[in-house]
């Protein structure tokens, strides 16, 4: 079982930037290369984890070039994201403290949402995430027709970007899962991972309809 003391983490923090899928449910064309006010999510992701963290590793599609926002390393994404996440683990200096797992389908992530998740862990804790309530009603649909309505009283929508202490990360990753959640594969082996308060505005961009939306939120200047 793993080691759940709290201690304080004053050390480097890295960010890996997960821009290595082929974005299936959103067609022909790579999302993350999809831009938003004119410019590609993944440089807006990019551009936030360089303004929080020490170092970025950006991950992208294997054969992709680079020319975009300066990071300090680039690695090749495997077929799946947890195999993404550790061809990024594998350019982070070793002596980083905090890893901030970042996604471009979370194009719209604040400043302050990037702060909080990390000075969560800085403060002790294996991992932290942000999340919004689900408000709408939860139900359960087979064929066309509802089958079962659902609690939803401690139920949550779970955000990137997250941080987890570095050496967590890497050890729950040594028997390379697959394919993983990070926060969820840290609860099961015994890590305590903590929540923040999540941003409505940090719109998941995973079909061209999302993609509007977030347009029309960077327009109103409502979000980044």
């Amino acid at each position: 079982m793993a080691a759940t003391a709290e201690r304080g983490l004053m050390g480097t923090t890295w960010a890996i930037v997960l821009a290595g899928g082929v974005s299936r449910r959103f067609g022909e064309r790579a999302k993350q290369f999809e831009r938003i006010g004119g410019v590609p999510m993944v440089a807006r992701t990019v551009a936030a984890a360089r303004r929080a963290c020490d170092g970025v590793v950006l991950v992208l599609p294997p054969g992709r070039d680079w020319t975009g926002e300066p990071v300090d390393a680039v690695a090749e994404g495997g077929d799946h994201q947890s195999e993404s996440l550790r061809a990024g683990l594998a350019e982070v200096p070793a002596d980083a403290e905090i890893i901030v797992v970042a996604d471009p389908a979370h194009p719209l992530a604040s400043d302050a949402l990037f702060s909080a998740v990390i000075e969560r862990v800085r403060g002790g804790a294996d991992g932290a995430v942000p999340v919004i309530p689900i408000l709408e009603v939860v139900q359960r649909v087979r064929d066309g027709r509802v089958v079962e309505t659902l609690p939803k009283d401690d139920l949550v929508l779970t955000q990137t970007p997250q941080a987890f202490r570095a050496d967590v990360l890497r050890a729950v990753h040594a028997d390379r899962p697959r394919p993983v959640e990070n926060s969820g594969l840290l609860v099961e082996r015994g890590y305590r991972v903590v929540t923040v308060a999540g941003d409505v505005g940090n719109v998941h961009v995973t079909t061209p309809r999302e993609l509007a939306i977030a347009e029309r939120l960077a327009d109103t200047g409502i979000c980044p």
